[in-house]
């Protein structure tokens, strides 16, 4: 697989364990997006391509990019291949069935067989970020050593720009990237058939969980599927985001990470808190 992994997973658990003492004050889900449809707001899709006449994407693909390598060395095409798996589509599916008003950009660096060269997966990253795309979902990740200070890079890069990088996390207790960097939105999935429901994960590196098991998705050639796996907990994710970035455009990847800790379904704790501090009610 050349470095390059999808990311299925485990189901994102023990929900108790994610109880939290305190949380920022007055910041509630509708302030975050009530009333946001994502207009205005880029997500680039870094993946397998997307179909762009499917249903369940409603025209809503502005640009589709792909990555080739000639003799080892990456460049950026323009792409009328659609998608040659159906991984992409069904990520953006999930992103337009929260956010229905973002306009979507495919960054094709997958094959048909799904699997794809690390070197084209940082090269897709790159030219999304120096694009200035507002969300990158990340549904797939890399293992290689070599390549990890250039996606270290690329995930600093994307930080400073303000490119919200939202990636699921590894299937297995292995390292990937760019998932496991402190700035990136990394994602599990949980079993819980609710497209709104977040968790916070106190003890990162995985730091939220969306829904991801027995998901209904979009699939290629214009059908439709069940699935399970982290790659399909992101888009839920990168669709909030949208959300949130809709509505108070300008604000930093770490405030919106803030903001979606702040929202999260976590359990309470009955411990007292510090003066001037309330959990969200």
């Amino acid at each position: 697989m050349s470095g390059l992994d999808l990311a299925w997973s485990e189901p994102f658990s023990n929900i108790s364990g994610l109880a939290r003492r305190m949380r920022l004050r007055g910041i509630s889900r509708d302030w975050a997006w009530g009333g946001s449809t994502g207009a205005g707001v880029r997500v680039g899709i870094v993946d397998s391509g997307l179909e762009t006449d499917h249903p369940r994407l409603a025209g809503r693909v502005v640009q589709s990019v792909a990555v080739e390598l000639l003799d080892g060395d990456p460049r950026i095409v323009p792409d009328e291949s659609g998608d040659l798996y159906g991984h992409a589509t069904a990520c953006g599916g999930i992103i337009l069935g929260l956010a229905p008003d973002v306009e979507l950009v495919s960054i094709r660096v997958l094959g048909a067989d799904l699997r794809g060269k690390g070197t084209a997966f940082a090269a897709g990253l790159e030219w999304a970020i120096d694009h200035g795309i507002d969300v990158l979902n990340l549904s797939l990740s890399s293992k290689s050593e070599a390549l990890f200070p250039v996606f270290h890079d690329l995930v600093d890069r994307a930080y400073f720009k303000g490119t919200v990088l939202v990636s699921a996390a590894n299937n297995v207790p292995a390292e990937s990237y760019p998932s496991l960097f402190s700035s990136v939105f990394s994602v599990a999935a949980h079993g819980e058939p609710d497209p709104w429901r977040l968790y916070y994960n106190p003890a990162p590196p995985v730091e939220f969980g969306a829904w991801g098991v027995d998901v209904p998705i979009a699939w290629k050639d214009g059908g439709s599927t069940v699935a399970t796996g982290n790659s399909f907990a992101a888009p839920h994710v990168a669709g909030m985001v949208a959300l949130i970035l809709s509505k108070h455009p300008g604000l930093a990847p770490f405030e919106v990470k803030a903001v979606l800790a702040a929202v999260a379904d976590n359990p309470r704790r009955g411990a007292p808190l510090p003066s001037g501090l309330a959990e969200r009610g």
